[in-house]
């Protein structure tokens, strides 16, 4: 009689590779059925020999944990999208600082912070949503963080409407060696994103995942 072998068909290597819960629900139910195919048909005069069927019991705790193990990582997985969105959730009208470069425009006065390890000048480039030049300066600059405020009107002298404009800047020491120059740009999370795997917060009309934001302002009174 011809006996079937499970672990010809069915092995641990190729559950745990699978990606999708019900294919491995699929495999796990194949398993017992050839084992137990496998038990009802052998040889009386040459029965399963008990290593082999020891090592095919192994084989079958090892796919029912490996569904166990596939179910909690879920389970973890969803708590942790679940706290995330919770999470972001709470930012939503609160004004932080991230990294960036572009900020609103807003009654004449649009704010960026300037960051430099050693006291330099600053070129300072502002253009608008299209890209267009609205304004270059220079400014000096201190080690640190500092605010630069724009009053919103162009090298013309021409007051800009509202809106978001993107500042660039680069920066030189007093013997015009570059120094490396950051840009941070303080604002109101207006919404949160909530469709994508990682939740993102919208500022300045511009998107930033929660670990981009550095710092949480509290409203002045």
């Amino acid at each position: 009689m011809t006996t079937i072998s499970p672990t010809s068909t069915v092995s641990t290597g190729s559950v745990s590779n699978a990606l999708d819960n019900t294919e491995i629900a699929s495999n796990f139910t194949t398993f017992l059925q050839l084992l137990t195919t496998q038990l009802k048909n052998q040889n009386p005069l040459d029965p399963l020999d008990t290593n082999q069927f020891t090592q095919q019991l192994v084989e079958f705790a090892q796919v029912e944990q490996q569904m166990k193990s596939n179910d909690q990582l879920s389970s973890l997985v969803s708590l942790e999208k679940s706290a995330q969105a919770t999470t972001a959730l709470a930012y939503v009208g609160a004004t932080v600082v991230v990294d960036g470069s572009t900020a609103q425009l807003t009654n004449g006065t649009a704010n960026w912070s300037l960051n430099v390890t050693k006291p330099s000048t600053a070129t300072i480039t502002i253009k608008d949503s299209t890209g267009q030049n609205v304004y270059t300066g220079t400014v000096a600059v201190n080690p640190g963080t500092q605010n630069f405020t724009w009053n919103g009107r162009g090298n013309d002298g021409r007051l800009w409407p509202d809106g978001a404009y993107t500042l660039t800047a680069t920066a030189v020491d007093a013997n015009q060696q570059s120094v490396a120059i950051s840009t941070e740009v303080q604002a109101v999370v207006d919404s949160v994103d909530l469709t994508q795997d990682t939740p993102q917060l919208s500022i300045n009309g511009q998107n930033y995942t929660l670990d981009k934001i550095k710092r949480i302002v509290r409203p002045t009174t």
